[in-house]
């Protein structure tokens, strides 16, 4: 490793990013500190790298939300390292990490061959999850709580657990929808969450989809559906995604998996990508990068005989 690149994300942390990504000063001391929120243009900024430097990426999932996206379509050639130091840090719990135990570990090959969302006609891709139901929700409430913590003099960490359970329990109606999987469409009533996962983690802990691999073969993303519950039923299972044992209550939890899965809600709800909101929102589409085996097959197939 010639030299070192720390791009970070003042706004991680709920405003902590500079702050935690000086802590890795002490293992690098001569590495370079960037505001990544600064870089217009990481074309002329890998460019002007040599071979051998690397790259430290510092801040949450959403942090690394944006660099996939500023980055899409650039040929990364150096080394990248995430050091995971945001509020909820799925992609880091996902893969086995700490940031106290793992100040950095290699990242390069998450994040090529991800998946892509469209939502209100515009595309992005994303490397944890899609959520879309009472997720999407708790984020908007814990943005604006958010917003307003930072009058005071010692911002108070968002509960995203409280959140949720006084939504259950006053707030969130759930919906109806329809939901198409690889050209299979399936109605379902009362849906409190139905989020598409890449990986196994979100809301900070929450494991939607257990067995759902970010590398797996096949490329498919996994879909989870929490439907047809009442507000104690769905009161009384809720806690239970933290270990993910929800999925015992097959009568409630459909967990379907694909490569192109649309969601589409008879209301208004709001959405995350990441951890990032989006209100008001009806539906959304999930491609994979990565075509189904027997597609290619297919494909090839056709060729040959031509």
């Amino acid at each position: 490793m010639r030299d070192v690149y720390i791009l970070y994300n003042p706004n991680a942390n709920n405003g902590r990013g500079k702050e935690d990504a000086e802590d890795l000063q002490v293992c690098y001391p001569d590495a370079v500190m960037i505001d990544m929120m600064r870089i217009t243009r990481y074309p002329v900024f890998f460019e002007g790298m040599e071979k051998d430097d690397a790259v430290i990426i510092c801040g949450g999932d959403g942090t690394l939300n944006r660099f996939v996206n500023d980055t899409n379509g650039i040929e990364i050639r150096n080394e990248l390292y995430y050091f995971a130091c945001g509020t909820g840090n799925d992609f880091a719990r996902d893969l086995g990490h700490n940031s106290y135990d793992d100040p950095k570990f290699p990242i390069n090959r998450y994040v090529t061959n991800l998946p892509r969302v469209t939502v209100n006609g515009k595309s992005t891709l994303f490397l944890n999850n899609v959520g879309f139901g009472i997720d999407g929700y708790c984020c908007e409430v814990g943005d604006a709580l958010r917003e307003k913590s930072k009058e005071c003099e010692k911002p108070k960490p968002i509960n995203y657990t409280a959140i949720a359970i006084k939504g259950l329990l006053l707030y969130f109606k759930p919906r109806n929808a329809v939901v198409t999987v690889d050209g299979k469409q399936t109605t379902y009533r009362k849906v409190w969450l139905a989020p598409t996962m890449n990986g196994r983690y979100y809301g900070g802990g929450m494991m939607p989809t257990p067995d759902q691999d970010r590398l797996r073969d096949d490329g498919k993303v996994s879909l989870m559906i929490f439907h047809g519950t009442g507000k104690l039923r769905t009161l009384m299972i809720f806690p239970s995604i933290f270990k993910g044992e929800h999925i015992r209550h097959r009568k409630n939890v459909t967990i379907l998996e694909g490569h192109d899965i649309r969601v589409e809600f008879d209301r208004p709800t709001p959405l995350q990508i990441d951890g990032e909101t989006i209100p008001e929102v009806i539906r959304y589409e999930v491609v994979t990068n990565i075509a189904p085996k027997q597609q290619i097959k297919e494909t090839q197939l056709a060729d040959i005989t031509r």
